[in-house]
């Protein structure tokens, strides 16, 4: 075990000195040591809980013969952030995995199991697994159940669409204060297909969580047992030194992807995975999620694309049960239930067929993200299972914004046509930088009820968003991407189908326009400077 340096010799005497001073006994030095890397804090609702099943993965630990070490993981809640100061959130992704590192390896750890639930704190611990190849796995908090008013439910995108009925004049401000306190009834991750339980399901659909860990609401009793589960099994692991390299292939990436476009999951996967697959060594290009949403159809339809939530998605099943539908279409993958993939969808059953449907009756006749491209893009991004039927192909005059403040301005003026292409372009990764998501105009753009609106963004989507919404557009405008240069009055024509992005520019005009481009200028922290010009270096490497 790699804890042994510590454990045995002369020359680690003060090390072991230390840890006798944090309670460690001479039996615990026989013992695998394994750390609990726990997201616990009191702002995000989907982590509210965390402290509590930290507990049950240590009693796991302890019963299974092993030590538990536990630190604290920063977690941003991405709905608070949302629209105030959200830059950091993506950021913070690899601050968490270096988190880890830091954490396992300074301390000569065994194992570890990361407590999570939220937005980047998945992806980061993910990418923590794949970067330090110990024998690991994730324990994921659970989702949220849904909220209620008047027999409706209601979620927090219920609340963002509800803001934009407001000032459209649609609803009053007593119906607003009331889907405000009825929209997140407790703790969990958000109640629909956003991008925490996206994360969430995908860890599972890769094995790198218990079967059942996904979809488990975060308020069901038998979580509890799970986490302990979860622990016991992480010393298993270290035991048989079952490492993640040793489970995780391409395949199992591919059948993740399979699983994501069956149900219709957040953008962000695109943006997540593949940072997940190069620290396992594997090269997951962008381009995969299309070419497999062209052959996996949409089954289900989870909030914001449909009416069903994550409890109904638990209640029909789950994730095994999704890998059951694509029980032909998976390739062979071991998990860390010990399972491989196939035998998991195997033994799984569908308990309500209206909720994850057959293939020959699919919500959407292909997956639930689209790869664009044309000269607006080299490569975009969209949810096209969440996107009206008439507006899978539309052509219109953009309307550019700098500030997402100056969106709303004009929806709340009206000043938005039914027909405009919105573009907000400098939301990149290094634009904003840190490309925030843009939830807030997406949500009061639907909310205002506008029909025949779009919006194409180089920053990238909240998994709550639905609607004709393009994002992650590379270049980027800061990188010299071609929506720096879109003006008010451009014609735009978007195609999801013949998955074309078009401005109705030629070459040249661009190209004159790009060079007379006025970058705006934003106040940046310290660490958003950091993180700005580790974009600019990666870009320069690659060019």
């Amino acid at each position: 075990m790699g804890s042994d340096k510590i454990k045995q010799g002369v020359d680690t005497t003060p090390h072991r000195a230390l840890l006798r001073a944090v309670g460690l006994k001479d039996e615990d030095f026989t013992k695998p040591f394994i750390g609990v890397a726990n997201s616990y804090n009191n702002i995000i609702p989907g982590h509210i809980h965390l402290q509590q099943l930290c507990q049950e993965v240590i009693a796991g630990i302890k019963d299974a013969g092993g030590v538990p070490f536990v630190w604290g993981v920063p977690g941003i809640c991405d709905g608070i952030a949302m629209f105030v100061e959200m830059r950091h959130s993506l950021p913070s992704r690899e601050n968490i995995a270096d988190n880890i590192e830091m954490m396992v390896l300074s301390h000569s750890l065994d194992g570890w199991v990361g407590i999570t639930n939220c937005d980047k704190i998945t992806p980061a611990m993910l990418m923590a697994i794949g970067r330090l190849n110990l024998p690991s796995l994730l324990f994921t908090g659970g989702p949220m159940r849904s909220g209620g008013s008047n027999g409706k439910r209601l979620d927090l995108v219920s609340c963002f669409e509800a803001v934009g009925q407001f000032r459209a004049n649609k609803i009053s401000a007593e119906e607003l204060a009331i889907i405000e306190k009825q929209s997140c009834p407790g703790p969990g991750s958000c109640a629909g297909m956003f991008t925490a339980n996206t994360m969430a399901c995908l860890t599972e659909a890769l094995g790198l969580s218990l079967s059942g860990c996904a979809t488990m609401l975060a308020e069901n009793p038998s979580r509890r047992e799970l986490a302990y589960l979860s622990g016991k099994r992480a010393v298993e692991m270290v035991r048989g030194n079952i490492r993640p390299h040793k489970l995780i292939t391409e395949k199992s990436f591919l059948n993740a992807i399979r699983v994501d476009m069956a149900l219709g999951g957040s953008t962000n996967s695109v943006l997540h995975l593949p940072a997940v697959a190069r620290e396992f060594g594997f090269d997951l290009e962008p381009e995969s999620f299309d070419q497999i949403s062209r052959q996996i159809s949409t089954l289900c339809s989870i909030r914001p694309a449909g009416d069903h939530f994550m409890e109904d998605l638990d209640r029909a099943g789950g994730v095994a049960a999704v890998l059951n539908r694509l029980e032909d279409s998976l390739q062979s993958s071991i998990t860390v239930d010990g399972m491989d993939i196939t035998e998991i969808a195997g033994l799984a059953t569908v308990r309500d067929p209206t909720v994850i449907r057959p293939k020959t009756n699919p919500f959407f006749p292909q997956g639930g993200i689209a790869i664009l491209k044309g000269n607006l893009a080299h490569r975009s991004v969209v949810k096209q299972s969440a996107v009206a039927a008439d507006m899978l192909a539309h052509r219109g005059p953009a309307r550019v914004f700098l500030k997402e403040e100056d969106l709303l301005v004009a929806i709340e003026q009206r000043t938005l046509q039914e027909g405009d292409v919105v573009v907000l372009p400098y939301m990149g990764p290094a634009g904003a930088p840190g490309m925030p998501e843009m939830l807030t105009p997406t949500a009061a753009i639907m909310g205002a009820g506008y029909k025949k609106v779009a919006l194409i963004t180089d920053g990238r989507f909240s998994g709550g968003t639905r609607g004709a919404c393009i994002g992650h557009v590379e270049p980027e405008a800061f990188l010299g991407g071609a929506i720096g240069a879109v003006q008010d009055g451009d014609i735009i024509h978007i195609d999801i189908e013949a998955r074309k992005i078009e401005l109705e520019l030629s070459d040249q005009v661009i190209k004159n326009r790009l060079e007379k481009r006025q970058i705006p200028s934003r106040e940046v922290t310290p660490m958003l400077a950091r993180y700005r010009e580790s974009i600019l270096a990666r870009t320069s490497e690659n060019m």
